[in-house]
């Protein structure tokens, strides 16, 4: 009877620690994944400067227009007009 008892407390423990690491482990992998989407959006990529304005900002945002970086159309739109020959 004894034997029975002590196998049982065993068994508890063992049953108590096995959820602990599962559920520490969840936590871990939820942390990781939205670490893993704030990252993404933090990280905007290469950055570049605008021609006209000489703001940087991440590639995927910019405009490229005849191998030049712009922040926007308005600068964009700027810089083409005063690149043309007058006439």
């Amino acid at each position: 009877m004894n034997l029975l008892i002590i196998r049982l407390i065993i068994f508890a423990v063992v049953f108590w620690a096995g959820l602990k690491l599962y559920r520490m482990y969840r936590d871990w992998k939820l942390e990781r994944e939205e670490w893993q989407r704030t990252e993404g959006r933090q990280d905007g990529g290469h950055m570049v400067r605008c021609i006209y304005c000489q703001v940087h900002l991440p590639e995927d945002e910019a405009l490229r227009e005849q191998g030049q970086w712009f922040c926007g159309t308005p600068h964009r739109d700027k810089y083409l007009a005063e690149q043309q020959p007058s006439e």
